[in-house]
């Protein structure tokens, strides 16, 4: 066979790095453009091979073509990486080489699947159709997706979890529920698990052939009852496979021979030029020889570190995790990595091929606002078998300590986290919190006397375990002003737990009111009932006046928040005391008027309209513009109010319409008799989309 100078190959796919394996002895030099680090990795660097790594405009691929002094150019880049092709045609053109095209196979019956000729197109399609639609063509588009579907409820977006993507989402009104972030890649029974959670009718994706999980995507949908609708690829002149091999006088067997399973998964869509955002390209598959440990080392001394952590750190070819705890197991004369983060943790596995046994180090328990989590997720997605190793928890060290029995504690942390322990304290006898450094106490402390709650008792602890383990226990006045260094946890105890109200409808005398409008505790009770309040709940209080709606629906949510929307200083000031008197942490007061207020707000789940200034129809199509599912209640008590809200409800023609007018009377003691006065009727509007 002649021997021919070099060739350059664009290898973006797992087909573009079985040629470049294949044109070894049948050029001197062979050289692999791919885009990233990772896709540098996975090539074969054998004897032969030259790997040019980063993402190249028109003007570098020349660079790089007159610099390799190549004899020809080949294009295995993804199908849909369209811009990529062009450039490098371009390129080619301009040094005046010959290009050759690389075709992906289909290899998938299609038969049955609805084919259109761009996302447009899709979209045209789409909305005249109903049933949910699940997105698998990556983040990038998605945003394109979202304007142009009408009812936004029907979206479900599969892609890699990007946090600037997730973030463009729900900024267009999609709820958490629809941003469904996970790696591939995706068997077929995921596929199918998938559609029928979501009672998926339709799954939109690209054809990106065999390697790209088209095939699993087909038939899932078939299971599953959905209809698949595929962006067509963009028409293309080129060489199959084995039209190529041919082509080069290079044998396809050659080519294959050392592309096991593993590697086809690794399919370098990602690695190469261009993947043009489709999820379905998985680019981080590692060896499935290696495996994971993620161990809990318990409180950090000797004595509280499990039989079953001590073998997974002595079998470790490293031990990885933050510099606090792999110092403590310098004793195991292993190599040590400071490293927490899981990308971080995922590419320093991928970077070394002689790894077996990794440990990563956790401290306390893996199970217990552990890091652990994110990272079992991370490597199981990259096909790195992972196994958890428990540790000594500090709830499980600190509970022993006080003599308490911890299966009675509600658990929450402060430890980087925002929570609603205020809730928690009041409706438990004892709440236990990661709380980090000493200010952290001291916030709390602060913070239990703020919202009324200088009663209970604080039992701190002091970096447990350690020599300098220090326990203190006081009322919050008697901890604002502590001082330790180092991590802290605590223990508070509430003996009047039980006395907390669980049930709204709090009386009118509760509430300080000033000259602020106030909904009335019966009218107040009904329609907190109307809004189906859930645990974590988002609610808008719009026009929130006293605060009594906001305070007694931020008394049902444990998990849930409520922005109070007020135009008026006065009013704004009184929800914030009478929040702070009846211990009410998870509500925001947002001074301004609606609906520019809530321009930058989380997208609601519930909304009460106490009153609308005007704009009730601004303020409702706001709201439905960041979750066409927000379950509404308006109170009307003049005319005026009630025909606009009637009006409006037909305008926006909602599914779920309840409408409802109470009329309360209240005694009132004159002499020696109690007489019942009653109150203006008021007109309660629910209305929802299902």
């Amino acid at each position: 066979m002649e021997i021919m100078n070099s060739i350059l190959i664009f290898a973006g796919t797992t087909e573009g790095r079985s040629f470049a394996d294949a044109c070894v002895g049948s050029f001197d030099q062979v050289h692999v453009c791919v885009a990233t680090e990772y896709g540098s990795e996975i090539i074969d660097k054998r004897a032969g091979i030259i790997v040019h790594t980063g993402r190249l405009d028109v003007e570098a691929m020349v660079a790089l073509m007159k610099e390799t002094g190549c004899s020809c150019v080949v294009d295995a880049t993804h199908p849909y990486a369209v811009e990529v092709t062009a450039n490098i045609k371009a390129a080619a053109k301009q040094v005046g080489l010959r290009y050759y095209r690389l075709l992906r196979d289909l290899k998938v019956d299609t038969s049955d699947c609805i084919y259109v000729e761009s996302k447009e197109a899709a979209i045209e399609f789409l909305n005249g159709t109903e049933g949910n639609i699940l997105f698998t063509t990556g983040s990038k588009e998605i945003g394109d997706y979202i304007d142009g579907i009408t009812d936004r409820s029907r979206i479900y977006a599969r892609f890699l979890a990007d946090a600037e993507s997730v973030d463009k989402c729900k900024a267009k009104g999609l709820l958490t529920n629809q941003i469904l972030c996970m790696q591939g890649p995706f068997s077929l029974d995921f596929n199918v698990a998938l559609l029928q959670m979501i009672n998926g009718c339709y799954m939109v994706t690209k054809d990106t052939g065999a390697t790209g999980g088209f095939p699993e995507k087909i038939e899932a949908c078939r299971r599953a009852g959905a209809k698949a609708v595929v962006i067509a690829r963009p028409e293309e002149e080129g060489y199959s496979y084995d039209e190529l091999c041919a082509e080069f006088g290079v044998s396809q067997m050659e080519a294959m021979q050392d592309t096991s399973a593993n590697e086809m998964l690794k399919d370098a869509c990602c690695a190469g030029a261009s993947s043009d955002g489709d999820e379905s390209c998985d680019c981080k598959v590692v060896d499935s020889k290696v495996k994971a440990y993620l161990v809990g080392i318990g409180m950090g001394d000797d004595k509280s570190i499990t039989k079953g952590a001590m073998e997974a750190f002595k079998n470790a070819d490293v031990i990885i995790g933050a510099g606090r705890m792999i110092e403590s197991l310098a004793s195991y004369g292993k190599k040590t990595v400071d490293m927490y983060k899981p990308q971080e943790v995922l590419e320093y596995i991928k970077g070394d091929t002689s790894l077996k046994n990794v440990a990563v180090a956790f401290s306390g328990d893996v199970g217990f606002y552990s890091g652990a989590k994110k990272l079992k997720d991370v490597l199981e997605g990259a096909g790195i078998e992972v196994e958890l190793i428990p540790g000594i928890s500090s709830v499980v060290y600190f509970a022993s300590k006080l003599a308490i029995p911890w299966e009675s504690i509600k658990l929450v942390s402060l430890h980087g986290r925002a929570q609603n322990i205020i809730y928690a304290v009041k409706h438990n006898r004892y709440t236990f919190t990661l709380a980090g450094k000493a200010e952290s106490i001291r916030n709390l402390a602060a913070k239990l006397i703020d919202y009324k709650q200088g009663h209970v008792i604080m039992n701190v602890g002091h970096m447990l375990s350690y020599p300098e383990e220090m326990i203190v226990s006081g009322r919050p006045e008697e901890l604002v002003d502590f001082q330790a260094r180092g991590l802290s946890v605590a223990i508070i105890e509430n003996p009047a737990a039980g006395d907390a109200i669980i049930t709204h409808g709090l009386p009118d005398s509760t509430f300080a009111r000033g000259d602020a409008p106030m909904t009335k505790e019966e009218i107040r009770a009904i329609s907190i009932s109307k809004l189906q309040l859930t645990k974590d709940a988002v609610v808008y209080d719009v026009g929130a006046g006293t605060g009594s709606i906001s305070i007694e629906c931020a008394m049902q949510l444990s998990d849930g928040f409520v922005y109070a929307i007020e135009r008026k200083e006065e009013a704004a000031c009184l929800i914030e005391d009478n929040s702070k008197r009846l211990g009410i942490e998870n509500i925001q007061v947002v001074r301004g008027l609606a609906p520019e207020a809530m321009e930058e707000l989380p997208a609601p789940t519930h909304a009460f309209i106490g009153g609308s200034a005007g704009n009730m129809k601004e303020i409702i199509q706001s709201l439905l513009d960041k979750n066409p599912k927000c379950r509404i209640v308006v109170n009307a008590i003049a005319m005026e109010t009630i025909a606009e809200t009637t009006n409006l409800i037909k305008h926006f023609n909602f599914d779920y319409v309840d409408i409802a007018q109470v009329a309360v009377g209240k005694s009132r003691k004159l002499g020696s008799y109690n007489m019942i006065f009653g109150q203006n009727p008021v007109t309660i509007f629910t209305f929802a989309n299902e």
